[in-house]
């Protein structure tokens, strides 16, 4: 099982990025795809969520409106488009895999800095 994230990087306050997880090893789509975020010193928090057919999405009120997530189940991968990013966004992104009380997958992590 594999979960490779990619597209992080700096970027200005304002700016946009978008991740990619791309996923092997499982059946992607029977997962529910998962990012979360966890800056230095704080707690892993949840930022987006989308369910295994992409018909439901989550987001909390910090990214909502900025964020966007999609999902290509023909190319396993799972995206996180992130739209006026500010300097609290600065944070590792993870991508997970979930599947309620079968399996949790997680990614390595890729490193976001918003910063002027």
């Amino acid at each position: 099982v594999q979960l490779v994230e990619s597209g992080g990087g700096l970027v200005q306050p304002g700016g946009s990025l978008r991740l990619s997880c791309a996923a092997s090893g499982f059946t992607f789509s029977s997962y529910t795809m998962n990012w979360y975020r966890q800056a230095a010193g704080k707690e892993r928090e949840l930022v987006a969520t989308i369910t295994s057919a992409g018909g439901s999405t989550y987001y909390p009120d910090s990214v909502k409106g900025r964020f966007n997530i999609s999902r290509d189940n023909a190319k396993n991968t799972v995206y996180l488009q992130m739209n006026s990013l500010k300097p609290e966004d600065t944070a590792v992104y993870y991508c997970n895999a979930r599947r309620l009380g079968v399996n949790d997958f997680w990614g390595q992590g890729t490193q976001v800095t918003v910063s002027s």
